[in-house]
């Protein structure tokens, strides 16, 4: 299809056919903004009232001029494909002035705060080229202050899925699930500490790819937990997140545990829609609980399916201690988690720069409980955003003998005993499972995962399919989610409820 303006829906169109109508001049990186813009508009605090987007980028505009401008001098074959492109990121991210966007991980807490860095993703993709359009709402704290729904927080309130009115998104990646869903930009950034990308990618339609920890630099990006937070792309097709992949992997000094990764992978060079053919999977079913009855006939026919594209299915393939790493474990990754979350984020508070009032600075969790407390009316709003218990709980935890040990035993056990010792075993390519399986034991530092497009509404929310591998195997991954999203193209069987769609194109703008 010729990437015009008339023919282009943003709903689905993909970063290539964007790309292509930026080089063939059908259209412009203004026009883009101006059109997405105009999208989120529609439906962010009007209409459904998604509340996906917390803000949208006061120099996106200028960006944009500035971006064609670069293409009538350059030319076309100099610039990449994200270059005059809008992302949008999620709100933990840091961006930088002059863009004046808030870095406040969806809590009013950080309101006058200054980050000391850019986030060095955010810095890839200005150097691609792309526009960051805005930031996108998420569970605060990233889904650690306490126990409250996911998509909820004090600064903009509850994000809704666009699949069912009032549906909850999953997250923490809420907003930004929700926006790349129905178009509000090209794509997005998320960040998963456990599940954060993968279940809102699943909840939402989408594709999304939690990286091995270390493939992508946390350096600007508020933490959780320094053995699993991950950025990564959430995109509306593979292609999109390979593209997007290529652009924010990579080394870098201010995150050491990038300096381990391999050399750098085409990813968008290895999509293969053959890549099933021949592939060894596995299917983990210790994982797949009472609770997923309702998903499991459309799980079965997708395994049915990759056998009929050539895959080799070994089932069971469970992890020799399944039972063990689901009880033990998910104690032991509390432990870990609400440990790193004290540390790292008191870190991160030390750095920040506040303007204003200076008693009104944030330094530890015991000040964020206590700002909650004196903003009640907008962070804990009855009868469902009260809790703060996980904040509160994580105030007693300290940096040692425990915590190193359970550092060790779950990396031993989701690990090096578990799913790289059954991925050996078996001679596996990769785990595939229903993206709504306990997604703890594959939040291991040396675990990637890829949530695919949907394999069945039920009962009428998006369930997806995940492909797990070895560290550094994002590019099998993809391969392989590439041959599956070919050969089903479930995305657009079922689209978001009407009013959730937003009206705007590219036509009515340029």
């Amino acid at each position: 299809m010729s990437a015009n303006a008339q023919s282009l829906d943003l709903y689905e169109t993909s970063i290539p056919d964007l790309q292509e109508g930026l080089r063939s001049f059908k259209f412009t990186s203004v026009d883009l903004v101006k059109a997405y813009l105009s999208r989120i508009d529609e439906v962010n605090l009007k209409g459904p009232s998604l509340r996906a987007v917390l803000e949208v980028n006061p120099r996106a505009l200028q960006d944009a001029e500035e971006a064609d401008s670069e293409r009538q001098s350059a030319g076309e074959s100099s610039l990449g494909f994200l270059h005059g492109i809008p992302i949008l990121v999620k709100d933990s991210i840091a961006t930088a002035r002059p863009d004046d966007l808030g870095r406040w991980p969806g809590s009013l807490a950080l309101s006058n705060s200054i980050p000391p860095i850019e986030a060095h993703v955010v810095g890839l993709l200005r150097k691609a080229g792309a526009i960051i359009l805005g930031k996108t709402s998420l569970s605060e704290w990233s889904n650690y202050r306490g126990e409250v729904p996911s998509g909820f927080c004090g600064r903009i309130g509850q994000c809704t899925c666009p699949y069912y009115p009032q549906a909850g998104p999953s997250g923490s990646s809420s907003g930004s699930g929700v926006a790349t869903a129905i178009g509000l930009a090209a794509a997005a950034l998320g960040v998963e500490t456990d599940g954060s990308i993968v279940g809102p990618a699943s909840r939402n339609n989408i594709v999304g790819l939690k990286p091995t920890v270390g493939l992508t630099s946390r350096a600007g990006v508020i933490p959780i937990s320094i053995h699993q937070d991950s950025v990564g792309p959430m995109c509306r097709s593979v292609t999109d997140v390979a593209i997007l992949l290529g652009t924010i992997a990579g080394k870098d000094p201010r995150d050491p545990y990038t300096l381990a990764q391999p050399a750098p992978v085409g990813y968008l060079s290895q999509l293969d829609k053959d890549a099933l053919r021949g592939a060894r999977l596995g299917v983990p079913r210790a994982f797949l609980l009472e609770s997923f009855a309702h998903i499991l006939p459309a799980f079965e026919a997708a395994i049915e399916l990759m056998r009929d594209l050539g895959s080799e299915i070994v089932d069971p393939a469970d992890l020799p201690d399944a039972a063990e790493l689901m009880k033990r474990g998910t104690k032991l990754e509390s432990l870990v988690m609400e440990t790193d979350f004290k540390i790292g984020l008191e870190k991160y508070l030390s750095e920040l720069r506040f303007f204003g009032d200076d008693t009104m600075a944030i330094r530890t969790l015991a000040d964020i409980v206590k700002f909650n407390k004196k903003h009640a009316d907008q962070e804990l709003i009855p009868p469902y955003h009260e809790d703060q218990t996980r904040l509160i709980k994580c105030q007693e935890r300290a940096e040692n003998e425990n915590y190193h040990s359970a550092v060790v035993e779950v990396r031993t056990l989701a690990g090096t005993k578990g799913i790289d010792a059954t991925l050996d075993l078996h001679r596996l390519d990769a785990f595939i499972l229903p993206t709504e399986f306990p997604l703890g034991f594959i939040s291991d530092d040396a675990t990637p995962s890829s949530a695919e497009p949907t394999i069945e509404f039920a009962p009428a929310l998006p369930y997806g399919l995940c492909f797990i591998g070895r560290a550094w195997s994002e590019a099998q991954l993809l391969a392989l989610a590439y041959a599956f999203e070919q050969a089903t193209q479930t995305r657009l069987s079922r689209k978001a409820y009407p009013s959730a769609i937003p009206k705007t194109q590219l036509h009515d703008v340029v």
